[in-house]
């Protein structure tokens, strides 16, 4: 089979309004864990100019409610919108909190170490990068990865936080053989000093309103930047190629970004957030839950058995489900696809994880020490194929068991 197609996955920025409201949602589920472990959170949010609202449900020992205003405040200013070119003032927010208790009839479900909701999860790894993630994905976190870098650092002194990236690669025999194409929208200043140190942030001028001594952001300086200094040092060499089509900025002008521009929402990036539509996804958010809420940890759990395989070299792609009951403790399903790929069946796979892992609710929480703060790190740039030591779902610590498994 020389079947050929072309596939695309996107990321976005931790400056685009859905990745705001999912770093604030983990923001404050890591506030109450830092002190009370136990806490049982559902935290959304919602941002649009110059409002922010706070709802969900709580069960916790902490009292922070006062607190999350400065949370917010907090997370919004790290990102960058902490100067008024970014079109985002935190002085001028209402922030509105509508946080209630959890329900006891859950609760009590979830302390006996049920699930604390039905649902389905699925988790993706493959050996198209060295982080076992799809290649298009991964190429699509890292260049706005880079991107963020050299905004913060003020080597590209006109970068504003909001941005998204596009890779669309093609396929060979389902390998991925070349970059077709590369999209890049970044937010930006319309002007900038003349004077500006490369290597010095703008400082706090209000947006649009600029003194002499100022040099227009125009779309070939632009071009010439995201380009050369953003996308190319972000691409393998292998992949480089004079083909490549770079689309940068293509709808012009992007000075007004974030949720000044667009609202955003907990929850709304979820195939950014997990595998870029190379395998199904169960519909459940992360972003804001804690632990006992399948839809994230069972994800995480999902991610880290389809890594051991693939690391294993049980299969060049692997693709898991586990289903959930509310209430109940075990699974009510565990499958494993490895696409036609596996050296070994994976029914015997799927034995060899039931014999040694406890893949209930409390087991995973164990496993993987989720009752830790560590979550608004998951929030933007994707919760898989990082290098991060609290993300212990990336670990490949059960590769040598599965190498003895036939």
């Amino acid at each position: 089979m020389n079947a050929e197609y072309l596939f695309t996955s996107e990321s976005v920025s931790e400056g685009h309004p859905d990745k705001m409201a999912d770093q604030i949602s983990d923001a404050i589920l890591d506030a109450y864990l830092k002190i009370d472990p136990d806490s049982k959170v559902a935290c959304e949010t919602f941002l649009t100019h110059k409002a922010i609202i706070i709802g969900g449900e709580i069960f916790s020992k902490a009292k922070i409610l006062d607190k999350i205003p400065e949370i917010v405040k907090e997370v919004i200013n790290e990102i960058g919108y902490d100067i008024g070119d970014a079109g985002y003032d935190t002085d001028e927010l209402t922030i509105d909190i509508h946080l209630h208790e959890q329900s006891d009839e859950i609760n009590s479900g979830v302390v006996k170490g049920g699930a604390g909701d039905q649902g389905l999860m699925f988790g993706y790894a493959c050996k198209e990068s060295p982080t076992y993630m799809p290649l298009a994905l991964q190429l699509s976190h890292d260049i706005l990865l880079r991107l963020s870098k050299l905004r913060k650092s003020g080597s590209i002194p006109w970068l504003l936080p909001d941005a998204k990236s596009q890779v669309t690669l093609r396929y060979k025999d389902n390998r991925p053989i070349g970059i077709e194409a590369i999209v890049v929208s970044t937010q930006h200043m319309p002007m900038v000093l003349k004077s500006q140190n490369p290597f010095q942030p703008s400082g706090n001028r209000p947006h649009g309103h600029y003194s002499e001594g100022m040099y227009r952001v125009t779309q070939g300086l632009i071009e010439r930047a995201i380009i050369n200094d953003v996308i190319i040092p972000s691409i393998p060499k292998e992949f480089l190629s004079e083909n490549i089509k770079y689309i940068i900025n293509p709808s012009g002008s992007f000075t007004k970004g974030g949720p000044a521009a667009d609202t955003g929402l907990t929850g709304r990036k979820i195939i950014v957030d997990t595998y870029g539509g190379s395998c199904p996804h169960g519909g459940g958010a992360f972003s804001g839950k804690d632990a006992s809420k399948v839809d994230r940890s069972g994800a995480y759990m999902t991610r880290y058995i389809a890594k051991n395989i693939v690391a294993a070299g049980i299969a060049e792609r692997c693709v898991v489900q586990l289903a959930y009951i509310i209430a109940q403790n075990d699974p009510i399903s565990f499958m494993l696809d490895f696409q036609g790929t596996g050296r070994i069946d994976e029914s015997i796979v799927v034995k060899t994880f039931q014999n040694h892992l406890d893949l209930t609710p409390e087991g995973i929480i164990n496993k993987l020490q989720l009752k830790r703060p560590i979550y608004r790190e998951t929030a933007a740039y994707g919760h898989f194929g990082r290098e991060n030591d609290a993300f212990l779902w990336e670990n490949t610590d059960m590769v040598e068991l599965l190498k003895k498994v036939k």
